[in-house]
C-alpha cells in the first residue's frame, strides 16, 4: 500500500511540475494575430520554430515480445522557446512518458506509471531555408517502476538539420545519450535516436507526411526502425488552436523482445502562437 501511494505521489508531482513549468513559461509568449493555418502547420513541422505547443502523443502497440504484449504510451511533450538574442533562440523540448503495458515483462504481468523523461535544448539561429540547431539532451530517471525505466541519468548531444519552404519540410532530428550516473546495478544506457521526416502542408492547415524513427542500442547491439505515414490538420476547439494527427506505426526491423507487430499513433497538440 505504501509503495502504491509513493508511486501515485511521484506520478502526480512529476506531471504537476511539467504543467507548472509550461504555464509559467507560456505567459511570456505574446499571441501573434493573423497567422494562417498553413503557417502554423509549417511551424509545427519545424522542431525549432519559435512556437509554444503542448503535444499529447498517444502510442498504442500490439504483439510485443514472446508473450504477445501490448503497450500504451502517452508522451506529454511541451515545446517552449526562449529568445536569447535577436538572431538566436533556445528551443526546449520535454518528453514525459506515461506507460500502461501488459504481458511485456512476462505472461500476465502489468506495469503502469511514468517512464524516464527526456529533455532536449536546441540553440537555433534564425535562418531561412536551411534550418539547424544543436544542444544537449538529458535522460532523467523519473520512472515510477523499475521495469519502466533505466534508473540512470544520461547526457549527450542533439542536432537538427532541415530545409523548409512554404508547405514543404524535410530534415532529421537526432540525439546520442550515454548514462553518467545512477543505479550501478542497472545496465549502462548508450543509445542513438534519429527521426527523418518529410511533410507537406496545405492552405487549409491539413498536412501529409511520413517519418522514419531509428533507435540504436549500442550495448545490446540492436536496431529498431519504424516507418510512420501521417495525416494532420490545424483547427480550433473554441478559441484554442490545436493540431490533430494520426499515424499508423509500421515496424520495419527490431529485436524480437521489443518490436511490435503493429501500432497506431494519435496526436492532439495545443498550440500557442508566439512572437
Amino acid at each position: 500500500m505504501k509503495r502504491i501511494r509513493y508511486i501515485s505521489q511521484k506520478l502526480f508531482f512529476s506531471i504537476l511540475f511539467f504543467i507548472l513549468f509550461f504555464v509559467v513559461s507560456a505567459q511570456e509568449a505574446v499571441p501573434k494575430a493573423g497567422a494562417s493555418a498553413q503557417e502554423l502547420a509549417d511551424k509545427l513541422a519545424n522542431p525549432v520554430a519559435s512556437l509554444i505547443s503542448v503535444p499529447l502523443q498517444n502510442n498504442l502497440n500490439y504483439g510485443i515480445g514472446p508473450f504477445n504484449g501490448s503497450k500504451y504510451t502517452i508522451n506529454i511533450q511541451p515545446v517552449i522557446p526562449f529568445k536569447l538574442t535577436e538572431n538566436l533562440n533556445l528551443i526546449t523540448r520535454y518528453i514525459l512518458p506515461v506507460v500502461d503495458q501488459r504481458d511485456i515483462t512476462g505472461n500476465n504481468t502489468h506495469q503502469f506509471g511514468l517512464s524516464d523523461a527526456t529533455v532536449t535544448a536546441f540553440f537555433a539561429p534564425k535562418t531561412k531555408g536551411l534550418i539547424f540547431g544543436i544542444g544537449p539532451a538529458f535522460l532523467i530517471p523519473t520512472a515510477t517502476d523499475e521495469l519502466l525505466g533505466t534508473e540512470k541519468f544520461g547526457v549527450g548531444p542533439s542536432a537538427l538539420v532541415m530545409h523548409q519552404g512554404k508547405g514543404l519540410s524535410v530534415g532529421f532530428i537526432a540525439n546520442q545519450i550515454w548514462s553518467v550516473a545512477g543505479n550501478e546495478d542497472r545496465a549502462d544506457f548508450n543509445q542513438f535516436y534519429t527521426q527523418i521526416f518529410l511533410s507537406h502542408s496545405y492552405k487549409s492547415g491539413a498536412s501529409l507526411g511520413v517519418n522514419a524513427e531509428i533507435t540504436q542500442n549500442w550495448n545490446a547491439k540492436t536496431t529498431l526502425i519504424s516507418l510512420n505515414p501521417s495525416i494532420g490538420a490545424v483547427t480550433k476547439l473554441g478559441d484554442q488552436v490545436v493540431q490533430f494527427a494520426i499515424s499508423p506505426l509500421i515496424p520495419i526491423t527490431g529485436p524480437s523482445e521489443s518490436k511490435p507487430d503493429w501500432g497506431l499513433r494519435a496526436i492532439l497538440a495545443f498550440v500557442f502562437p508566439g512572437s
